[in-house]
């Protein structure tokens, strides 16, 4: 049975940890406290993360917990270097975020599109890649998570908080957690491993806030929310680009929930 540590088994985490398991794989996950069956350990700590035991792939998931650059750069920056250290031989996956690319005119964006952050994080993150890139790992450019009990579109839509922006033509790019736990073990699985690529990992269905609104307006019977002025403060930034998963579908991973109205029964 192959060994693999998912470290920062946190919402997304627990998850991969629960899919490798169901594949026959001897899974561990490894949180900052620790607990309930998982191991603790400071991936930005070179000490903790070299406590770590062997294991033949690794999956850096662990989340900044909404801190700023000094954050990021602790987790993930130094977080991958440590990792690469100690793991010079296993397979590396990065989960980084599709936010790196700041694309605002609505463009169709591939992995091979401009990336130019409009934020010092997204910087960050583009240098954490390149450490794992660097070493031969994959990097996961993630849209925004969603899933069971975790849904701010949702949430917001049900409590009456929702607002569309202007006309509400900005492309919403999300996943599914449960779509990004099978794309990282699908990742993990491809022979030969793709060492040094990079994958967007985001929905079939890109669809514009609108037309999430008023699929939810139909399924609920609920009104359209008001429009109101952009929100320039999200944390992902303000973009609009439809993230496109074309290179991702093409070695044979197809999600689950192709759009997020697909998944609103499972939230």
């Amino acid at each position: 049975m192959s060994k693999i540590l998912v470290v920062g088994a946190g919402y997304l985490g627990g998850e991969v940890v629960r899919v490798f398991r169901e594949a026959g794989w001897d899974a561990q996950g490894a949180s900052l406290g620790g607990g309930e069956g998982l191991l603790a350990c400071d991936v930005s700590d070179a000490d903790s993360v070299s406590s770590l035991p062997d294991a033949g792939a690794v999956v850096h998931c662990a989340a900044s917990g909404r801190g700023g650059e000094e954050a990021y750069r602790h987790v993930y920056l130094e977080g991958c270097r440590n990792l690469v250290r100690r793991f010079p031989k296993a397979k590396l996956i990065f989960t980084s975020s599709s936010s790196v690319y700041a694309q605002h005119e609505g463009e169709l964006v591939t992995e091979e599109s401009e990336t130019i952050p409009d934020r010092a994080t997204g910087e960050i993150l583009l240098e954490a890649e390149k450490v794992v890139l660097d070493a031969g790992g994959v990097v996961a450019r993630l849209a925004g998570i969603y899933g069971p009990g975790r849904s701010v579109l949702f949430r917001k839509f049900m409590d009456g908080e929702a607002v569309i922006e202007e006309d509400g033509c900005r492309f919403i790019n999300t996943i599914h957690r449960d779509d990004a736990a099978r794309a990282i073990l699908h990742f993990i699985n491809l022979s030969p491993f793709p060492a040094g690529e990079i994958f967007n990992v985001v929905d079939s269905v890109t669809m514009t806030q609108l037309e999430v609104y008023k699929g939810l307006s139909e399924i609920f019977g609920k009104d359209l929310p008001p429009s109101g002025p952009r929100d320039l403060n999200r944390k992902r930034g303000w973009t609009h680009k439809r993230v496109s998963n074309a290179k991702l579908r093409a070695t044979g991973w197809e999600p689950d929930f192709p759009g997020f109205l697909d998944a609103v029964a499972s939230l």
